[in-house]
């Protein structure tokens, strides 16, 4: 590997660098690096993107509650999607499906830009698109690092590869709001197509062996076939899958009720201003856009500094189990606080400990559990809890809103407390899950032996 010009960087002294943030074994620091920049890559194409969809969606009518109503439209379509997925995991090798299906994503980018520019309206649609891209593209390359890491690899390396989606959702969230003052918003999506064909080129590399130890390399000669199992009924057949899933879909419950707590504040924040006349209808959407890539982007530093300096550290101090009940503690203590002061100041710190405690430890967790299962489980089951799951989670989120607004005309404090209650089944289930991953492993590690 090369460094400076005229001077080679050992192998070994990148694996020395590497130690300083987790256990790295001889050999292991190219592709682990390699894994990592293109999480950076993918993280940092869906933050760039992230907040056109919060102008366009905010910018309807009604707009805190129809992003809420639309993450129960996506479990609706994805319903459609991930069998489609299913068929061509079946009929394509590893490296074809990953090529596939993210060349299809980064060519609908340009489309939106064009239909955005004309002022047609898209905003429901590219809400859609986007919510499918972070779950299925983000599902698939963790697939892919499940699947090329053994279990006791995986629990000592993927804290840094989760490092590098980390910093890519900072990188992200900075770089959109750079962008927006000098290209307007619509042009983000042209630099997250550009982001996402670098990370689609760097990702053959890596499963061809380029920049690896020569064993890699030769085992990456052929592309690597899936199987023929259906997703859903993977999912269905495995008692371990199914808690786990219940344990994401009530993660994503209480989240996306807490998102929308935290833009139905910022919508009446602006709305109250332009009210007041401090600023003009026409500055709306850039009050919007500029407040949600501040706050994304808090977020993500926080969120990556524990990544780089904690989760590794906590994983391997506690174990998996453990570190699995840490962000519903995080949640139960957040979401009392905001039940008691439910101000926008609260919501937007508890939002920003919640997330950044998610993006962090809780990420590099969840894709953990997935290291004892098998590679059909790990690329279409995953693919079911990591976004049909995790939508069901959103479309019930979406029915609380809807009778808490419509019917009850809930306070902002009482959505919080609901969010409490939920918090207390998702810590159960947390345990259960985490308890199952332990059995696992060692059932594992006892039939290699």
């Amino acid at each position: 590997m090369i460094g400076r010009p005229g001077i080679v960087v050992k192998p070994r002294s990148i694996d020395a660098l590497l130690r300083l943030f987790t256990d790295v074994h001889a050999g292991e620091g190219a592709r682990l690096i390699a894994l990592a920049t293109n999480a950076f890559l993918i993280l940092t194409a869906y933050y760039v993107m992230k907040p056109v969809r919060e102008v366009l969606i905010l910018d309807q009518p009604g707009g805190a509650e129809l992003k809420s109503y639309a993450y129960g439209m996506q479990a609706v379509l994805l319903m459609v999607v991930i069998p489609l997925y299913s068929s061509l995991a079946t009929m394509l090798p590893r490296r074809q499906l990953i090529n596939v299906v993210t060349a299809f994503f980064i060519a609908c980018l340009p489309i939106f830009y064009l239909l955005a520019e004309a002022k047609a309206p898209i905003a429901l649609v590219f809400f859609l698109w986007i919510g499918i891209f972070s779950l299925m593209v983000v599902a698939q390359f963790w697939a892919y690092a499940n699947d090329v890491y053994t279990p006791d690899e995986g629990k000592r390396l993927f804290a840094f590869i989760a490092f590098g989606a980390s910093s890519g959702a900072v990188f992200g969230a900075w770089l959109s709001g750079e962008l927006i003052g000098l290209l307007g918003v619509n042009a983000l999506l042209l630099a997250a197509a550009t982001i996402l064909a670098l990370s689609l080129l760097l990702f053959n590399a890596i499963d061809r062996g380029a920049g690896v130890d020569r064993s890699v390399a030769r085992q990456a000669t052929t592309d690597i076939s899936i199987g023929g199992g259906d997703a859903f009924a993977l999912l269905l057949k495995s008692r371990y899958l199914v808690v786990m899933a219940l344990v994401i879909l009530l993660l994503n419950w209480v989240n996306s009720a807490g998102e929308y707590i935290l833009s139905a504040i910022v919508k009446h924040s602006a709305d109250a201003a332009v009210q007041a006349g401090t600023m003009s209808r026409g500055d709306e959407g850039r009050y919007i856009g500029t407040f949600f890539s501040d706050y994304f982007q808090l977020v993500n530093i926080i969120g990556m500094l524990l990544q780089l300096f904690v989760v590794a550290r906590v994983v391997s101090w506690v174990g998996v189990p453990v570190a699995m009940c840490i962000l519903p503690v995080v949640a139960l203590v957040s979401y009392t606080c905001a039940a008691l002061l439910p101000t926008l100041a609260m919501v937007r710190w508890i939002k920003t400990a919640e997330n950044s405690v998610d993006y962090s430890l809780m990420n590099t967790v969840r894709q953990m559990l997935f290291l004892p299962t098998s590679r059909e489980e790990k690329f279409k089951a995953k693919q079911v809890i990591d976004s049909f799951i995790v939508r069901v989670g959103d479309v019930l989120s979406a029915i609380t809103v809807y009778v808490g607004t419509a019917l009850l005309s809930l306070t902002v404090a009482q959505f919080a407390w609901i969010n409490v209650v939920l918090v207390l089944v998702w810590l159960a289930l947390s345990v259960i899950t985490g308890l199952e991953f332990r059995r696992r492993v060692s059932a594992q590690a006892a039939g290699s032996a």
